[in-house]
């Protein structure tokens, strides 16, 4: 065969593979469109009704954010801990202990780094392998790294340690986000995604909690006890993951029609009158064949193709809004608080009504989702915290040695901390979610999260010189170099980021496939369903449409 045949005949299979999927669109039209009315207008508790056991699997997912919230709490609270100071640290002039500028900020980036390595490594195995398989493999690499740390001698030990236990880290940033995405309908979406964040600062609360009651031991207990406590975790999610279902989303781009359908019944109420397995499953592979039509694959690259690489730049900038606002004060709040003034037990004191705040603030975003939107509350959250930097930083211009200013700081941190999980924090992990296409949903939110991470690398890199007596010393001061960065983030997500509130995965196909403008996603009025198979017959050939429409 000559390389012309050869060419013809390729030419010949992807028309007709075109014109099987269109013909698997226009023929399922009926059902999916039935399954996008009935997912658009159900509401809160008619959807927790009907997918109460959905709810339940992604909390349980959820449960490994809260393990590595309180595993990396430990990697940022340790350096304020003093006989963690003093047994890896090096002594000062005045006669004190500090952990280099330097080794803060290798452990920090060391986990980071590791993180970006299994969030890359994350996004090929769990597409081959499905969620569960992946999650379980995670949780026991986890629980067999926690022997490094707990043994650690020397920081060169605790950092190794650190590097590979961000691998499977990496794996649970984005696993338990997308698994949340998947199984939920439309209107728990924000709930469970949001929740996501909820977890984190559960994590942050448990771990500073820990660090509290061991801060004034003085021997290697002080910091042995935090990192034994990580063994709690492992085994109980790995039994209750190896009982969950699968992603039905993803055994449908597995083209596991029937396993999917299984998944669902096991997401969903027994003897739901309202509810019709096979509409759903209608409505998955109407949004997966269309994604296939427009020429969509699965790899990294796909994501930087067409009308993905919209869709990757919104959600990557999404997710470096949260490093680039100032947040990486609350990861360094004890030690903040500590260079601000305040003695060890105060400092532990303000962190833990920090994450209490934070969990509060999380339930507030919960009630004001519905009303306001996402969209309107990134961007508000974002200038409500830009202020608050200002405020903290002219709090330390006043007076940074007085008693009143190290608590005045201290006050407006926990209001920081407060505004930040009513907005950016929760709303964060539902955009995430929700902003990718369904092929490419845990790639993309990968390399969202990798941007996030080496985002998170140069902002602990300044922070801990920011902070650190050893270095720069800048201490609350540093608050306005974060608000110029917060003010850039605010300008982009005002002309850059779109509106999902109430969209099923197939409307937002179509609003990106449109190239309808960010500040507009929330009016636009579109036809799903005729404008899936419109587009999939504008790719094909005039004959192969008269034969799909014959």
């Amino acid at each position: 065969m000559t390389v012309v045949e050869e060419k013809a005949v390729m030419q010949h299979e992807e028309r007709e593979r075109r014109v099987s999927i269109t013909a698997s669109i226009v023929g399922g039209q009926a059902e999916a469109a039935a399954a996008n009315e009935a997912e658009r207008h159900q509401g809160f508790i008619e959807s927790l009704r009907l997918y109460p056991k959905a709810a339940a699997w992604s909390v349980l997912l959820s449960t490994a954010i809260i393990m590595e919230g309180f595993d990396k709490t430990l990697i940022n609270g340790l350096l304020a801990v003093p006989q963690f100071q003093r047994d890896f640290g090096e002594q000062l002039h005045g006669g004190s202990w500090e952990i280099a500028s330097a080794w803060q900020a290798g452990l920090t980036n060391g986990a980071l780094i590791g993180e970006i390595c299994g969030l890359m490594l994350n996004g090929i195995i769990a597409d081959r392998f499905g969620y569960k398989k992946t999650m379980i493999g995670a949780l026991t690499l986890t629980a067999l790294l926690i022997f490094v740390v707990f043994f650690a001698q020397s920081l060169v030990q605790l950092l190794i340690g650190l590097i590979f236990m961000g691998l499977p880290w990496g794996v649970f940033q984005t696993l338990t986000v997308t698994y949340a995405g998947e199984v939920a309908p439309t209107a728990l979406r924000p709930y469970l995604t949001t929740y996501v964040n909820l977890c984190w600062v559960i994590g942050q609360f448990i771990g500073s909690g820990v660090l509290k009651a061991v801060s004034e031991r003085t021997d290697e207990w002080a910091y042995r006890i935090p990192y034994g406590l990580q063994w709690i975790w492992p085994l109980p999610l790995i039994i209750g993951i190896f009982l969950a279902p699968e992603s039905p989303w993803w055994l449908v781009r597995k083209e596991r029609y029937d396993e999917a359908k299984a998944m669902l019944i096991r997401l969903t109420s027994e003897n739901s009158l309202e509810f019709n397995l096979d509409h759903t499953i209608a409505q998955m592979k109407q949004v997966n064949d269309f994604e296939k039509s427009v020429g969509e694959g699965t790899s990294y690259l796909d994501c930087f193709r067409g009308v993905n690489l919209r869709r990757t730049e919104v959600t990557c900038g999404v997710w470096l809004v949260q490093t680039m606002c100032g947040a990486t004060f609350m990861g360094y709040s004890t030690y903040f608080y500590r260079q601000a003034g305040l003695d060890v037990d105060n400092a532990f004191t303000l962190s833990l009504a920090q994450y209490s705040l934070g969990a509060i603030g999380v339930f507030v975003s919960w009630f004001m989702m519905p009303h306001v939107g996402r969209r309107r509350l990134y961007v508000v959250g974002q200038a409500l915290l830009f202020c608050l930097l200002l405020i903290i930083g002219f709090c330390a211009i006043a007076d940074n040695n007085s008693s009143a200013a190290q608590w005045a700081i201290g006050s407006m941190l926990l209001v920081f901390t407060f505004t930040y999980n009513c907005t950016i924090g929760p709303v964060c992990y539902s955009l995430v979610a929700e902003l990718p296409s369904n092929r490419l949903r845990q790639k993309t939110v990968v390399l969202a999260r990798s941007a996030f991470q080496i985002g998170s690398v140069m902002t602990n890199i300044l922070t801990t010189r920011q902070l650190n007596p050893g270095a720069w010393n800048w201490g609350p001061f540093s608050a306005f170099f974060w608000a110029g960065t917060g003010l850039f983030m605010l300008i982009w997500s005002f002309f850059r980021l779109p509106e999902p509130k109430g969209r099923t995965y197939g409307e937002l196909d179509v609003l990106f496939e449109m190239g309808v403008s960010a500040r507009k996603f929330k009016t636009t009025t579109i036809n799903t369903d005729e404008h899936m198979a419109a587009v999939v017959e504008q790719k094909l050939p005039a004959d192969n449409i008269v034969e799909t429409k014959s």
